[in-house]
């Protein structure tokens, strides 16, 4: 048996044992938590592709979604979209895990992602006459590959460089002669050095306005190019009213996907006139990376009965599926697939798709769907106000896999999970293979908010853009 004095002693080297393996446990943990810290989410859809689908692990899982504790940010304005994300950055002279978010009156924020502290705000010129009025954006910025830079747009019709280190504005770009009618409503992309916004309109469709394409030189801010998909023999931006024909918007959430197997651009329009040649309403558009000319294009053979009806092929942008087939939504409810062949060439393509597939709950499509390929396995979600669905991409076909009644936004597939936010409240999370519900993370309402997954957090802004608040609020989940 021990004596007292032995019994102390190694008592006192067990409790010296404890004390320094829980400070190699915090260091452990620190560092595990900072080396996690690897990826980001540099824009909507997490690719030029809009894909939705990170092909990262994000940290998360089944087994410790229960785990996730939420901290709630308030914004000054309503993020009617979703928030990008740069991982280690420096910003006011120390190294941040960034979210940066755009609100619908433009101000552009940078906000710590683990402490939920705002570190930079950036309020555009002409805020105070926006503030409160129907002029808006629900774009989402999109991060240069340099890491040093964002990009985010404006209700003046204006796309802003900002650096991430403080905020201030580099160039700014207008890429609309009529923003009070020329809303940048879509998600802003990259590519090849160049940021790449398109405008559609507001709500009511009051003319005149057009859809544009716009490529903008990201170190000069020089507007490099822009399509118009109404007189588009007309180079440059256009006075809205110079053209006789109005409407075509390209509004769908993801805006231009660029394809990276050619570095195409591909967009879909909303109602307008369409002849095949200068006019191209309601139609699906692959574009020349310059967006200088066609190289494919689309539309319904009842194109003119969805113009009448308000059907607007382009409530969605074209997802693009493995070996060059596409799938395009639209407001009468349908998905289309489109194949390769028929989609190529310069010659006008009216209808001859290869299938016509309803959506989720057989109404209007708003969203962007995600692709997920795992393996020899190709799986497209959507979701609609009535439903969220799975479509299995098989020999050139889409095959419904599963379905539920239950809403939401524009899905994404982060390690074997599907996040799916329900505008009326509730970020549901399902397992992507079979829609198994696993939890509803509780937040409020929203309309095209979506959210983003990385490095063992989750961002989702809440709020509807029409209510028209000059204060919003962020939502971020991280593990416990």
């Amino acid at each position: 048996m021990l004596g007292v004095s032995a019994f102390v002693s190694k008592n006192r080297l067990a409790l010296l044992a404890a004390v320094l393996f829980g400070a190699f446990s915090l260091v452990s943990s620190a560092t595990a938590t900072h080396a996690a810290s690897t990826h980001d989410w540099t824009r909507f859809g997490w690719n030029a592709s809009r894909s939705n689908a990170p092909a990262f692990a994000t940290g998360i899982s089944a087994s410790n979604l229960g785990s996730l504790v939420r901290k709630q940010v308030q914004v000054d304005g309503t993020v009617d979209s979703s928030p990008i994300y740069l991982h280690g950055v420096q910003v006011g002279g120390a190294t941040h895990d960034v979210l940066f978010v755009t609100t619908t009156y433009g101000k552009t924020a940078a906000i710590d992602a683990v402490s939920g502290t705002v570190l930079w705000r950036y309020t555009p010129p002409g805020y105070a006459s926006w503030a409160g009025s129907s002029q808006i954006t629900t774009a989402t910025p999109v991060a240069d590959p340099d890491r040093a830079s964002i990009y985010a747009a404006t209700p003046g019709g204006s796309i802003v460089k900002l650096a991430v280190a403080d905020g201030h504005p580099v160039w700014s770009v207008n890429i609309t002669n009529l923003p009070s009618r020329e809303k940048i409503a879509a998600a802003l992309n990259f590519a090849n050095g160049r940021v790449v916004a398109t405008t559609g309109g507001y709500y009511g469709d009051a003319p005149p306005y057009q859809g544009h394409v716009a490529l903008i030189d990201g170190k000069t801010g020089k507007l490099v190019s822009v399509w118009n998909s109404l007189c588009s023999n007309r180079r440059g931006v256009l006075d809205p009213s110079s053209c006789s024909a109005s409407d075509s918007a390209i509004w769908g959430r993801s805006g231009a996907v660029v394809d990276a197997s050619n570095g195409s651009l591909l967009v879909a329009t909303g109602n307008g006139p369409w002849n095949g040649q200068t006019n191209w309403g309601d139609a699906t558009l692959r574009l020349s990376a310059d967006a200088s000319r066609v190289l494919g294009n689309y539309t319904p053979a009842n194109t003119a009965q969805l113009n009448e009806s308000d059907a607007d092929l382009g409530s969605t942008s074209p997802v693009l599926l493995p070996r060059g087939y596409l799938a395009q939504g639209g407001k009468d409810g349908k998905i289309r697939l489109l194949g390769p062949k028929r989609f190529r060439g310069t010659a006008a393509h009216r209808g001859g798709e290869i299938q016509s597939l309803p959506t989720p709950s057989g109404t209007d499509l708003f969203t962007a769907p995600a692709v997920w390929s795992s393996g020899s396995s190709t799986l497209m979600f959507a979701a609609d106000n009535g439903g969220t669905a799975a479509y299995r991409f098989v020999s050139g076909k889409l095959r419904l896999a599963w379905r539920n009644g239950t809403g939401g936004t524009s899905p994404v597939v982060a390690g074997g999970l599907l996040w799916v936010y329900a505008p009326g409240g509730g970020l549901n999370v399902y397992t992507a293979a079979n829609g198994h519900l696993l939890t509803t993370l509780s937040c409020g309402r929203g309309h095209w908010n979506s959210p983003i997954v990385v490095d063992g957090l989750v961002a989702l802004p809440e709020g509807n853009a029409n209510d028209h608040a000059t204060s919003g609020m962020l939502d971020i989940w991280r593990l416990r």
